[in-house]
């Protein structure tokens, strides 16, 4: 895959403090079901400032440390009261989510980040961690200073959120949302059970977006978005980085979330080799 940007995206990469490179470098896909680890066709060689930027990952993950947390089982199925979410349209599922009190996680909510008003098909969908203040006040994943450094991400690969409105021509549709509907509870993390409830939400959304790459963006995320590559799933985002895992068969590729990009610049290189890395995933669907 060639990657051709215009003067507009390349202004947003130095936005982003990226030095533009072509993406093309070789990369890992991890196997669905246990099976062998597969590779896709490779693209051409990139450059060797993008071979730098963006080192190759094992074909597979190493175990997990000692003493690491197990991850979410991969065979998850939603409990009982849950399991009629997967019939529900975008309006439906909103409103439920808005009124869910399956887990604890509700305890800490103003609003549900699961808004039907932005609502699409999208190539690109974007799963975050769970909402922070600014995001439970405004109904809404990804806003402030993180949704920002996200929307010119998106741009800077040809892609745009969805609010409701027609897209900029030539432009991918791009779907974000948060990996659990709630803010936690103020002092502690979510729990893996909670976790577990609300990915029933997040499945619905899948199946409703169709995405065919989906950019999983911290460490909660990738908790849920990884569990079917249980090896991987506990392994710190630097290791879980350069190869291509699958949630309920969408290729799942993982980077640094815009929070940490923002509290650690120099992250913005290897963030825009991951966004590569997707586009490489994007052009084998072509």
């Amino acid at each position: 895959m060639t990657l051709h940007l215009d003067d507009r995206q390349r202004a947003m990469l130095l936005e982003m403090g990226v030095r533009v490179w072509l993406p093309g470098a070789a990369f890992a896909l991890a196997p669905q079901g246990g099976g062998d680890t597969a590779a896709l066709n490779p693209v051409p060689v990139a450059s060797p400032t993008a071979r730098a930027a963006s080192p190759t990952a094992p074909a597979s993950a190493p175990p997990p440390a000692a003493g690491a947390a197990a991850p979410l089982a991969p065979a998850w199925v939603p409990a009982p009261g849950l399991q009629a979410l997967q019939s529900l349209d975008w309006q439906a599922l909103a409103q439920t989510a808005a009124q869910c009190q399956a887990c604890g996680l509700c305890a800490g909510r103003t609003h549900s980040t699961l808004d039907a008003a932005r609502a699409t098909a999208a190539r690109w969908m974007v799963v975050g961690d769970p909402p922070d203040d600014q995001e439970d006040s405004a109904g809404q994943a990804f806003v402030g200073d993180n949704g920002a450094l996200l929307d010119n991400m998106l741009k800077a690969v040809g892609a745009v959120r969805s609010f409701g409105g027609a897209l900029p021509q030539g432009t991918d549709a791009a779907y974000a949302t948060n990996v659990s509907k709630c803010r936690v509870p103020a002092g502690r993390v979510p729990q893996a059970a909670e976790l577990a409830q609300c990915s029933a939400y997040l499945q619905r959304e899948i199946a409703l977006v169709r995405p065919q790459v989906i950019l999983a963006m911290g460490r909660f995320a990738n908790q849920v978005l990884l569990a079917e590559s249980p090896q991987a799933a506990t392994l710190p985002l630097g290791r879980q980085r350069g190869t291509v895992y699958h949630y309920h068969g969408i290729p799942v590729v993982v980077t640094y979330a815009p929070q940490a990009l923002i509290r650690n610049p120099a992250d913005k290189a290897k963030a825009w080799a991951d966004l590569c890395l997707a586009m490489d995933v994007l052009a084998q669907t072509n």
